[in-house]
């Protein structure tokens, strides 16, 4: 069996082609899904969780999380990901339920595991608050967020971090082993027309994740102006797959959680300035043709 996983996620184009990669690379054993709003609400993203699994056979138990960060008021990326949260393609009716079990519930029950982690961390704060025995029992924390540089919600801010910085914070404070893969590297994943002809050349479940890249490199190119979009998510999921794939350093990260201008930004001490010991690894490099290689081989092996 694979590296044991569970996957905290807000689908969302890119956490879509996460949970394919999850559940189709033989090195991961995908144990569950559970949903947090970020991208959309919650009863979105739980959907698309659900439309995913049932377009690619996936079986694993799916949870439905927390509806609003810790503090603050929940804000979407529909500019991003459109109405649905995942705009597209059309999906038939899903067939995967949702357990009658709180997302902080399932991953208690799912661990020991990796907590791959590409949405909000509301979820993830709340394990580790109303569990904190569960610090001992997380392999680690890998998650899609933050950035050594500039941001994409605020100049300084990536998404994720801002939608509840509370949060992130309590989990770069948790003591748990905490890899942050940022937009610094994820910027580096972009989804070219010879990527969404390689998944269009899959069948059925490729051409739907070619038609989610499609739109997803509309609004980016609208938003952005980025030629081609970044498949943020999965960069986290193929760290776990192979930590070769992405190169980290050891740094001392700290969520910014009153700045006027940089609220939700993650300050990243690559240099050891502050002089305080690393709390995580920071990812700083991608193996882009390999990366790729693992998410349309992952997505063949389920369709």
């Amino acid at each position: 069996m694979g590296i044991p996983v569970v996957l905290d996620c807000d689908p969302g184009h890119d956490d879509a082609i996460a949970i394919l990669l999850a559940a189709g690379d033989p090195a991961l054993d995908l144990l569950g899904v559970t949903t947090v709003a970020a991208n959309q609400t919650l009863e979105k993203v739980t959907l698309n969780a659900r439309r995913v699994c049932t377009a690619a056979g996936i079986t694993v138990p799916i949870a439905t999380g927390s509806a609003k960060p810790l503090l603050r008021p929940l804000r979407i990326a529909d500019d991003i990901h459109g109405d649905s949260g995942l705009d597209g393609p059309v999906f038939g009716p899903p067939t995967v339920p949702v357990v009658d079990e709180h997302a902080v519930e399932l991953l208690h029950r799912l661990l020991p595991a990796t907590v791959i982690a590409t949405g909000a961390l509301t979820n993830v704060a709340l394990l580790l608050t109303r569990y904190p025995e569960d610090a001992e029992r997380i392999t680690e924390i890998v998650l899609m967020g933050g950035s050594t540089g500039r941001g994409n919600i605020t100049p300084y801010a990536e998404a994720n971090i801002h939608v509840d910085p509370e949060a992130a914070a309590i989990v770069f404070g948790s003591g748990v082993p905490v890899t942050m893969v940022g937009l610094n590297v994820t910027h580096q994943a972009l989804v070219t027309p010879d990527v969404v002809a390689r998944l269009e050349a899959l069948g059925p479940l490729g051409r739907t994740c070619a038609e989610l890249m499609v739109f997803f490199g509309e609004t980016y190119r609208a938003m952005f102006g980025f030629a081609a979009p970044p498949l943020h998510d999965p960069v986290a999921v193929a760290r776990v797959i192979d930590p070769t794939l992405v190169e980290c350093v050891d740094a001392h990260v700290q969520v910014e959680l009153t700045g006027t201008h940089t609220l939700g930004a993650t300050v990243v001490d690559l240099d050891g300035y502050r002089g305080l010991a690393p709390n995580a690894k920071v990812a700083v490099g991608l193996d882009v043709d390999r990366f790729w290689d693992r998410v349309v081989g992952a997505i063949a092996r389920l369709g």
